[in-house]
């Protein structure tokens, strides 16, 4: 393979990046879905284990009202970005329109400061350009693929999915056990969901996995402790 045969290859790992980035968005969505879902229906559970019906409806509602909120909010900021990504591809092609040799020069420049020398990147510059300037250009300064820009809608389809699966777990765990053992297993169940979900997310992202399930267990268990307690107190003032 040559040099240009191998750069213009590249795409192909930024559409790798592309699928890891958007794996570990799902996996950071279910972990708000567990997350925040299992403190509020552990808060409620505090007042009165008992009261299935009060749980099931925090807990549907938390649910909706997350992954709602989360796809829209998953949508805008997506929508921004893919805006910004538009505006990039039409401000390079209009620059390649108008001065397409000092295009070519900026081009081949990208490639010097990447280590190849003068001569080489001049060619590589060439025969790239000769195929698709657009897309040399825009991989090279922005690491752009015209062809796959950011998604919107797919952003926020799978941040609803994703947030919804995880918000399902605490939902679960803590109505189908009985009563007297509603809160310990629903706390069991969702430590372990987030151990795994921190696993997975140090994984996609090549981190140290032991100090991003302690951080991710330990963040959880202390949302889920503290909104118990609240839960406690309120329903003992309720009583009062």
């Amino acid at each position: 393979m040559t040099i240009t045969e191998a750069i213009r290859a590249e795409p192909h790992s930024a559409s790798l990046s592309t699928t890891l980035n958007w794996l570990r968005a799902a996996v950071l969505g279910a972990n708000d879905g567990i997350t925040s879902v299992a403190g509020l229906v552990l808060g409620v559970a505090a007042v009165n284990p008992a009261n299935t019906a009060a749980i099931a409806t925090a807990g549907i509602a938390g649910l909706v009202a997350g992954a709602g909120s989360m796809a829209m909010g998953e949508y805008v900021s997506v929508s921004t970005q893919r805006d910004t990504e538009k505006a990039l591809v039409e401000k390079e092609r209009r620059e390649l329109i108008e001065d397409p040799v000092r295009e070519l020069e900026e081009l081949a420049g990208f490639y010097r400061k990447r280590g190849l020398s003068e001569e080489t990147a001049h060619r590589v510059a060439v025969e790239l350009s000769a195929v698709d300037p657009l897309r040399a250009h825009l991989d090279a300064e922005l690491g752009i693929d015209p062809d796959d820009l950011t998604n919107p809608t797919h952003a926020a389809v799978s941040s609803f999915i994703a947030f919804t699966l995880g918000a399902l777990l605490p939902v679960a765990f803590v109505l189908l056990p009985p009563p007297s053992l509603r809160m310990p297993v629903a706390f069991g169940a969702v430590a372990v969901a987030l151990a795994l979900t921190g696993w997975i997310s140090a994984y996609l992202g090549q981190a140290d996995k032991h100090r991003a399930v302690v951080r991710i267990v330990f963040g959880g268990a202390a949302a889920m402790a503290l909104t118990w307690v609240v839960g406690s107190l309120l329903g003992v003032s309720g009583v009062a």
